[in-house]
This record gives structure tokens, sequence and C-alpha cells, in this order.
């Protein structure tokens, strides 16, 4: 496991989908705004976005869990890693009974300690609404940078949103 201050992020276990499905993915409101893709309804059965998978060289998922008390907290990844370029995307979701509680600036915390130390990239990004005031916090206070926004980029449960992008390279995540 690897450990920040207040999360662990390990591998998934069977036991945490149906708990991820149902808080994070059945949440329509929210995974609309989380993911670039429409929301779609999965029938029981099918396979979760948040299924157990074996290792990829292009995606490394996580649970979160909080250190206090080993509790599921939510999922967290590194996603479109790059290893010629060696970058990569960050992403997490926590369940909405472990937001606002501090959780995520450590989450993206250990997500770069994994990304630039274990992994060996150079550069790590993420994408967010530019009125998801929670991830852009969590963000620049791990050291990310806000780089630009996309205007109009993002279709949102019935309108069109500015997204936001924010980047860190790993020599600025050693001097943090």
């Amino acid at each position: 496991m690897l450990r920040g201050e207040k999360v662990g992020l390990r591998a998934r276990l069977e036991a945490d989908v149906p708990v991820l499905h149902v808080e994070l993915y059945d949440d329509v409101l929210t995974q609309s705004r989380a993911g670039s893709r429409a929301w779609r309804p999965i029938a029981p059965g099918s396979e979760s976005p948040f299924a157990v998978s074996g290792p990829a060289d292009d995606v490394a998922r996580f649970s979160v869990v909080r250190l206090a008390d080993e509790e599921l907290a939510g999922s967290a990844l590194l996603w479109g890693i790059d290893l010629h370029n060696r970058t990569a995307h960050l992403g997490l979701s926590l369940r909405p009974s472990f937001r606002g509680h501090g959780l995520g600036t450590d989450v993206v915390r250990v997500l770069c300690q994994y990304g630039f130390r274990v992994r060996g990239l150079h550069r790590l990004q993420l994408e967010t609404l530019a009125d998801n005031t929670a991830m852009i916090r969590a963000a620049t206070r791990a050291g990310f940078v806000r780089e630009g926004t996309l205007r109009s980029a993002a279709w949102a449960n019935g309108e069109f949103l500015d997204e936001v992008i924010l980047g860190l390279l790993a020599s600025e995540w050693s001097q943090a």
C-alpha cells in the first residue's frame, strides 16, 4: 500500500466494487460531471467501471482507504500513462461521506509519489470542471499549476462547462 498522511492507495478488492459502483457511478449527477462520456446505466451482473483488473501499462487503478480506520474512501487512478513521453493524467473520486475532510489533497500527493518516484514519470496532468473548487484546491495544494482553461469543453448535466487543466512536473514535485 502507498501511504500518505491520511490515506492509503491499495489494489482494488472485489468487495470494493459494489460500494464504489453504487456510491460513485450510480450517482448520475456527480458521475456526469466526473467523466468525459455520457452516463449510461449498467445492468446488474455487467462489468462495473470499478471492476478489479490486472496490471496495465497505460493505467494504474487504486482504492483509497482512510488510514485512521482502513475504511474504503474512494477510487484514484493514473490514466493515459504515456511511457515514451513519461506523462500521465490523474483522477480521483471520494465517496460522499468522505468529501470535505481534507483527503483529496493527500490522495493527489500519493498519486504524485507513485507517478514520479515509482513510475519515473516526468509530468502529471489533471483536467476538471472550472467550478470543481475542491479538486482545484487539492491539486494546487499538492503543487499543481493552473495551465489553462478550455472554454465550454465539457457537456455535463445539460450544459457546456469550462474545463481547467493543471499540471505538475517531476522537478517541481521534488522541490515541494
